[in-house]
């Protein structure tokens, strides 16, 4: 199953440039890397990023994780896949800009 990650333009290059990550300040505060499934991810940018434009959509596949990565429950009950150690930019399948429309951020228009 892809998860995803959304990334601001800063932490996406300092993560191209490091090869790897422990995340944005609120992973760091957290303890682990937090991801969403495609049904989480619109909700997400939503929530977490509603007037933020310049943003990084990063595709990766769970099962290749390992048992690093935890799914734990968050908003009202719902399993979020959440990673407790370093995040590899080669783990990343893809990315694409995530632009701010006028009615919230433009996703790709399939996401697995």
């Amino acid at each position: 199953m892809q998860i995803y990650k959304i990334f601001r333009t800063a932490e996406w290059q300092a993560f191209k440039a490091a090869g790897k990550t422990l995340g944005a300040p609120v992973d760091l505060k957290d303890g682990y890397i937090h991801f969403s499934t495609a049904e989480q991810v619109a909700e997400t940018a939503a929530k977490h990023f509603a007037d933020e434009d310049a943003l990084v959509l990063v595709a990766f596949e769970s099962d290749a994780m390992g048992a690093a990565l935890k799914w734990e429950p968050s908003r009202g009950g719902a399993l979020f896949p959440h990673l407790y150690r370093d995040l590899m930019l080669s783990e990343a399948l893809w990315h694409r800009a995530l632009p701010l429309g006028r009615d919230g951020h433009d996703f790709p228009k399939a996401l697995a």
